[in-house]
């Protein structure tokens, strides 16, 4: 399989709001619960959606193009990015993956991968560890996937980011540097989406820091965030998904979808408005 993948099931024209945007973002836990993913999108009919967790041909979800089939119900255009080469989840013949998508009702006009040049060596196969489905096995690099959105009120740059889950603190924020130092490369007048699962609360020491320097502007820093992670009675509840804008760029009903439990993790959505 090729590092990105593309695609398109639109059928129709769009229907977005004038000068509005309908972004959701979501990391779907692989898709193991793909009806009821398919049944959030499908309600909230969303112009732009951002997805991690994201699986191909992988025996969990039932060897399912994940991506592809979200795109075809929701009928989008859409980019597969590849993050690991899932090395319990296929086989020699039929390797599977997971990765990051970028569904758009809008055509994607580029893609590409930013891998980030910090990563954690705990996914790495290695002669002691038994290849069992649970220990995760992998081959492959936490990643951002970019893309050039044509959004009729103004070109749209979306990073699409999975952070690391492991490691600390100090690794995710350096993560996060490269993310705001490679958008630095699109002047004022562009606006850009940074969206996704981050791996950490954004108000923590470490990331502050990153943030304070960086022109992002955080539409769920209320002060006091709920948790974007489903904790069913173990563990902590953790505040680390999060939409941020920057640019020429308005936001309004940002929201948290504490409702919907077809993943580990609850939606964001927001309306971007253009200005």
């Amino acid at each position: 399989m090729e590092p990105i993948e593309t695609g398109t099931f639109l059928r129709r024209a769009d229907g977005s709001r004038p000068g509005s945007l309908q972004v959701v973002s979501w990391n779907i836990n692989r898709g193991l619960q793909l009806p009821g993913i398919i049944e959030f999108l499908s309600n909230a009919s969303p112009d732009l959606v951002l997805l991690q967790e994201v699986d191909v041909n992988a025996r969990r979800t039932r060897h399912q193009n994940v991506a592809r089939e979200i795109a075809r119900a929701l009928e989008m255009n859409y980019v597969f990015g590849r993050e690991f080469h899932e090395l319990t989840q296929g086989s020699p013949s039929s390797p599977a993956y997971h990765g990051q998508a970028t569904l758009s009702r809008f055509p994607i006009d580029s893609s590409r991968i930013l891998q980030f040049s910090r990563q954690s060596g705990f996914w790495r196969p290695r002669w002691f560890i038994p290849k069992l489905q649970t220990l995760q096995r992998r081959i492959g690099a936490r990643m951002g996937l970019i893309s050039q959105i044509a959004w009729p009120q103004k070109p749209l740059i979306v990073y699409n980011l999975h952070l690391e889950s492991r490691g600390g603190d100090e690794l995710r924020s350096s993560q996060l540097v490269e993310v705001i130092e490679d958008s630095e490369q699109f002047g004022p007048g562009m606006p850009v989406i940074l969206g996704g699962d981050f791996n950490f609360d954004l108000s923590c020491e470490q990331a502050s820091s990153v943030m304070n320097r960086a022109p992002m502007r955080n539409p769920f820093n209320s002060g006091n965030p709920c948790p974007t992670v489903v904790r069913a009675g173990r563990g902590r509840a953790r505040t680390i998904d999060w939409i941020l804008v920057r640019g020429p760029v308005g936001y309004r009903n940002p929201e948290l979808h504490a409702d919907v439990f077809a993943s580990d993790h609850y939606p964001l959505s927001l309306t971007l408005q253009a200005t």
